[in-house]
């Protein structure tokens, strides 16, 4: 069994570190009040510059593996990328839309507005309809996955994304003028995607030509796995601090829009993960892939529901919240990725 990538010090007690980040991070958001609005509000095109580093350093540790000339062959293991294409675009949007509608406006009834129910409903076809971007290169990192098998999962959807977002959220709302922030998803292919990319082939490429192979798989790697586990408790810590004082405030709704979002993602995950096993997939594609599926796009999806009904919406809270306990549950099913591999 391949040694799994986390630092042994975090591996017992990582949701211990979880749940104390998630703490930190409310009570330094709601101690810091207006500190955290003004880091907060430190943004290009709707992406956080200060999570935008975080995510960044922990990408970086996978793109060091990349090895652009085993690319070529992923054509002849198409299946994983079919399943990711399937799950993210003929499934997991439809299936939003059918919890969030389910819980607004059936089995939350009596405590959701229905005028408000159908903006709740709104945030999250949105948040189902942006598959996730940056971050599942950080649960494939966590679960071995075959960085040269998630960089063109990832790749592929972000070619999707450009021509079926739009489609779909009109489809699913039921309205035609969905405003795109093409500078958002620009932005964001760029700083996590082709930056870290091209930083970790330039940078394995010099290592290796200077040190050797056995120096930098051995050597120098290893160095990194404190990083990426750090920034992605750093971001817990912000996330939750951005939020801190709103989820003090309005704890309530925010743990009612959760119920949902957490089905849909256990829900989405469970059935690409079984898929992927009946068309036996290897454990380093199934896992990313099911990963993608999982996990959502939210600098896109918080931006769009932004510019379609405003900052204090119904529809813009259910995104963050989605932001909120993406990270949380993404961690307990690595988790459950790391003990059932195969």
């Amino acid at each position: 069994m391949l040694e799994q990538k986390r630092i042994a010090f975090f591996e017992k007690y990582l949701s211990l570190w979880v749940a104390l980040c998630i703490a930190a991070g409310i009570l330094i958001g709601n101690l810091a009040g207006d500190a955290m609005q003004i880091v907060s509000s430190w943004e290009i095109y709707q992406v956080n510059i200060p999570i935008a580093i975080l995510i960044w350093m922990m990408i970086y540790p996978m793109m060091l593996q990349i090895d652009l000339t085993s690319i070529k062959k992923i054509g002849r293991r198409p299946k994983g990328i079919v399943l990711t294409v399937v799950m993210n675009w003929l499934v997991k949007p439809f299936t939003m839309a059918f919890f969030a509608w389910i819980f607004f406006t059936k089995i939350f009834a009596a405590f959701i507005d229905p005028s408000m129910a159908g903006e709740y409903i709104a945030g999250a076809i949105i948040l189902g309809a942006a598959p996730c971007t940056a971050m599942v290169f950080v649960w494939s990192y966590l679960t071995d996955g075959d960085p040269n098998y998630t960089l063109m999962q990832v790749s592929v959807n972000d070619l999707i994304i450009l021509f079926a977002f739009v489609p779909i959220v009109g489809l699913l709302l039921g309205i035609t003028d969905v405003v795109v922030p093409y500078e958002t998803l620009i932005l964001s292919i760029l700083v996590y995607v082709v930056i870290p990319l091209v930083a970790g082939i330039l940078t394995s490429k010099i290592l290796i030509g200077s040190k050797g192979r056995e120096w930098f798989t051995d050597e120098f790697l290893p160095k990194f796995k404190p990083v990426s586990i750090i920034a992605l408790l750093l971001t817990l810590i912000l996330l939750f601090a951005f939020q801190g004082e709103n989820i003090l405030n309005n704890p309530f709704i925010i743990l009612l829009i959760a119920v949902p979002l957490i089905i849909q993602t256990y829900f989405i995950f469970f059935i690409t993960w079984f898929s992927g096993k009946k068309l036996k997939l290897q454990h380093q594609v199934c896992a990313p892939a099911a990963m993608i599926g999982a996990s959502n796009f939210f600098e896109l999806s918080v931006a769009v529901a932004i510019g379609l009904f405003g900052l204090q919406s119904p529809a813009a809270l259910v995104c963050v919240v989605g932001v909120l306990v993406e990270v949380p549950v993404m961690l307990s099913l690595v988790n459950y990725a790391n003990r059932k591999r195969y």
